[in-house]
């Protein structure tokens, strides 16, 4: 089973070799399962860029899709998606860079993504997952925004707006990645919304999700706003 860990990068520097290498270290970890990192970089002023041509050029199993400019999280992954399926993935996934998702945790996901069309969701919200080291102001306001979530689009997932996921090629291709609308982080929920619509098989793991420990964080406070807004969109389509 092939496997492109997909990882959109801007401003990532610090991290982007320490990510190729903690993916591709995993290789033998899951029977049966290739990791291969696909790197999404929305033309990083830092050098980002550069840096990942350079572990391309070094090692075949790493791959870089360029984009001209930052146009949001939604569309690097929506970019990196279909590249992946062009490389030919038999799974997805979608992670962060900065190693708020744990890389260790890459074999549990991709193996609990089972079926031909099926979606593997790591939660902060089930039974053994947690954000250690957030605020209580902060995790209010993310449960909050998820029982928000739920109640007005009608889907079940613990968490909604979580960005650790595995992809089945299938699930992928029924999704109608040139349909989606969002650009920003609500994508996250879009996709999940668009993954319960076409009766995709989802389940969520738990994990744990901790603050990066390098660079910047890219979460602004119109965040929240945004995913409502949608939540909203979507809602009045059920």
């Amino acid at each position: 089973m092939k496997c492109i860990v997909a990882v959109p990068t801007y401003d990532e520097k610090e991290n982007a070799a320490r990510m190729s290498e903690a993916i591709l270290s995993l290789n033998g970890e899951a029977d049966g399962v290739e990791f291969e990192p696909l790197f999404i970089d929305d033309n990083s002023p830092d050098g980002t860029g550069e840096i990942l041509d350079a572990l391309a050029a070094k090692d075949r199993r790493v791959h870089v899709l360029h984009r001209e400019k930052k146009e949001g999280l939604g569309r690097a992954y929506v970019a990196g998606f279909k590249e992946a399926l062009r490389l030919g993935a038999d799974r997805v996934v979608q992670m962060d860079c900065d190693f708020s998702h744990d890389p260790g945790d890459l074999p549990r996901l991709v193996l609990s993504c089972e079926g031909e069309k099926a979606l593997s969701i790591g939660s902060r919200y089930v039974k053994g997952g947690g954000t250690p080291g957030w605020p209580l102001f902060r995790r209010i306001i993310s449960v909050a925004g998820g029982m928000f979530i739920r109640l007005v689009t009608g889907m079940k997932i613990r968490d909604v707006t979580g960005g650790f996921k595995c992809w089945s090629r299938k699930a992928l291709e029924g999704i109608g990645l040139d349909e989606v609308a969002s650009s920003g982080y609500s994508f996250q929920l879009e996709m999940n919304y668009r993954a319960w619509q076409t009766r995709c098989r989802i389940v969520e793991i738990p994990i744990l999700f901790t603050d990066r420990v390098a660079g910047y964080s890219k979460i602004t406070p119109g965040i929240a706003l945004e995913s409502v807004c949608v939540a909203l969109r979507l809602g009045r389509g059920k």
